[in-house]
C-alpha cells in the first residue's frame, strides 16, 4: 500500500486547512474529515444541496499513521454497522431493536478511537435505511450485506487524529458545477432508493439470517460472519 494517495473532500467552499476537531458528532464514524479517493464522487457530494461547489483536492502521506480499513477481510459488516450505530441516530424502539443495538455494540464494535484513519463505506441517507431496518430485524444480514457491497457509494477516507491532519497538503480546489453534478448525485440517490425498494419489499426467507438469529445464537466478532 503506497504511503502517499490522493483524496477528495466535496464542499461548497474551498477548504485550504481543514479543522481538526471539527464537523458533525453524529456522521457515520464521529468527528472527523470525510474525503474519498474518487474526484467524481466528491464533486457530487460538493453540489447535494444543488449549488456549484469544490472538490478539495490533497495528499495524504499515510506513513506512520494507524489505518483501520473496515473493509479489508479482518472485518465484516457487523463491525462497520456497530460502529455506525454508535455514532448515527437510529430510529431505535423499545423491544427487540433496542436489544439488537446493545448486542451489536457489546459484540462487534472495533476500538476505532485510536486510529488517525478510518476507510470504510459510506452511509448516505439511502443506504442508512439498509442499516436501520436490519436493526428492526426486517431485513437479512445477507441483503444488508449485498446493498453495502454494491451500493456504488464508494469508501470513505476519514481523518480522525491531529496527526492525520498534519499529514495532509492540500494541493488545488478543482470546480464541481451544479448542472453537471446535482444531476449525478441525484441519479444515484434513486437507484439506491429504488434499490432499497425492492430488497425490503422482499418476504422474509426462513433460510436467511437476521438479527434476531444472530442474538438466539450468541455470535460474537468473527463467527458465522
Amino acid at each position: 500500500m503506497a504511503d502517499l494517495i490522493d483524496i477528495y473532500h466535496g464542499s461548497v467552499n474551498v477548504v485550504e486547512k481543514p479543522v481538526f476537531g471539527g464537523g458533525k458528532i453524529n456522521n457515520d464514524y464521529g468527528r472527523g474529515f470525510y474525503c474519498t479517493e474518487h474526484i467524481d464522487l466528491a464533486k457530487e457530494w460538493a453540489c447535494a444541496s444543488n449549488a456549484d461547489g469544490y472538490a478539495n483536492h490533497y495528499q495524504l502521506d499515510r506513513s506512520g499513521l494507524k489505518v483501520l480499513n473496515l473493509n479489508s477481510s479482518d472485518y465484516n459488516i457487523l463491525n462497520w454497522l456497530a460502529i455506525l450505530l454508535e455514532n448515527r441516530k437510529f430510529n431505535v424502539s423499545e423491544g427487540l431493536p433496542q436489544r439488537a443495538k446493545d448486542y451489536l455494540l457489546e459484540n462487534f464494535k472495533v476500538d476505532y478511537r485510536n486510529y488517525d484513519i478510518i476507510v470504510g463505506y459510506r452511509a448516505d441517507d439511502s443506504y442508512f435505511s439498509y442499516a436501520n431496518d436490519f436493526v428492526n430485524n426486517t431485513l437479512s444480514l445477507s441483503d444488508l450485506s449485498e446493498a453495502m457491497r454494491l451500493g456504488k457509494l464508494g469508501e470513505q477516507v476519514v481523518l480522525k487524529s491531529k496527526k492525520a491532519f498534519n499529514a495532509l497538503t492540500f494541493v488545488e480546489a478543482i470546480n464541481a458545477p451544479r448542472q453537471e453534478y446535482f444531476a449525478k448525485y441525484k441519479s444515484r440517490d434513486e437507484e439506491a432508493r429504488s434499490k432499497y425498494r425492492q430488497i425490503s419489499s422482499k418476504p422474509m426467507a426462513e433460510d436467511e439470517i437476521y438479527v434476531l438469529d444472530i442474538i438466539r445464537n450468541n455470535w460474537k466478532n468473527g463467527k458465522g460472519i
